[in-house]
């Protein structure tokens, strides 16, 4: 029997495949899914290096067939500043489930990024308060572009602050962002107010001390810790999840590498006081917000689940048109 041809798509080809609204709802979908049984455990592996480290997320997700997506992905925080290359950068591999064949080869630079976005928006849409008008967006990189690209898709954003340690990427990332959406964006010139302003507040950085104290969130708000994906990394002050409603990704995961280990490392709670995982509340096993005064602190250390989800959606796209180069691996 002839083996089928592997597809090699780009970064310009995932690109050109992968929406933000389409990646929002195959997250939702896929968060479901899992909440039902659909998917096979996912596995985690880091490896650190000079400068920054390697990760590898797999997973496995039960769609028209069941599809496995290993990533492989590099982070150098200070690749864009020595050396003009990505942050975050690498491979995804994504197989069939039952019979082992690699379906397609992918670049990971933009579904890392988009998936990581449309996780906050199902967290959001479920977490957030409906009337939620105004963000704060700490780190004003691509990631951060996509989050706040992703949170207006699911509430009626009517400004937001950008909140960055170089003015002038905080800047750029304004004029881009109020073009982008149609709402005034600004730089924030003093952020705990910026956050205090806000329903929601999201923190994409690769901070390694808190800057998020439960002082600078205000009764009623959404936050989203992003960018803690690593032991070493903290965004929020482990008092900021003390009496607040804790949501995860992954409670093994968050319990780990998310900003969620420094809390339960101070002490201050524990794997208990957690909620839930975000399956559950999209799959209504959990409740999502149950007041408007409540303070939902969704720590998202980004899961393989999302990987497969996208890189599914991505190969069915380029499948159906005829996108990326075929490849016999097997030849």
């Amino acid at each position: 029997m002839e083996r089928p041809s592997t597809v090699v798509l780009t970064r310009r080809d995932v690109a050109a495949l992968l929406t933000l609204d389409e990646c929002i709802d195959a997250v939702e979908a896929a968060f479901a899914r899992s909440a039902r049984g659909q998917a096979l455990p996912s596995g985690v592996l880091g490896v650190p290096a000079r400068d920054g480290g390697f990760h590898v997320k797999a997973a496995g997700l039960q769609l028209e067939r069941l599809y496995v997506a290993v990533k492989v992905n590099a982070n150098f925080p200070g690749n864009p500043q020595r050396r003009g290359l990505p942050t975050i950068q690498g491979v995804i591999v994504l197989g069939d489930g039952e019979t082992g064949v690699p379906l397609a080869v992918m670049d990971s630079i933009e579904i890392t990024a988009i998936r990581t976005a449309a996780a906050t928006a199902v967290a959001a849409k479920y977490l957030a308060r409906a009337d939620a008008a105004v963000a704060t967006v700490c780190g004003c990189g691509a990631q951060g572009s996509y989050q706040l690209r992703a949170l207006a898709r699911v509430r009626p954003l009517r400004r937001a602050w950008a909140v960055d340690a170089d003015g002038a990427r905080a800047a750029a990332f304004a004029r881009e962002l109020t073009a982008a959406l149609g709402i005034p964006v600004d730089v924030a010139s003093d952020r705990p107010a910026a956050m205090r302003e806000s329903d929601a507040v999201i923190t994409c950085t690769p901070a390694r001390q808190a800057y998020v104290h439960r002082d600078d969130v205000a009764p009623g708000s959404f936050v989203a810790a992003v960018g803690a994906d690593s032991h070493d990394k903290q965004e929020l002050h482990p008092e900021l999840f003390v009496g607040t409603t804790i949501v995860v990704d992954s409670l093994e995961q968050c319990a780990t590498i998310g900003d969620l280990h420094h809390a339960l490392d101070a002490g201050v709670v524990t794997r208990g006081d957690v909620h839930g995982e975000l399956a559950d509340i999209v799959a209504g096993t959990k409740p999502g917000r149950r007041r408007d005064d409540e303070i939902v602190v969704f720590d998202s250390t980004g899961v393989a689940l999302e990987d497969v989800a996208a890189a599914a959606l991505v190969y069915e796209k380029a499948v159906r048109l005829g996108a990326g180069t075929a490849v016999a691996f097997g030849s």
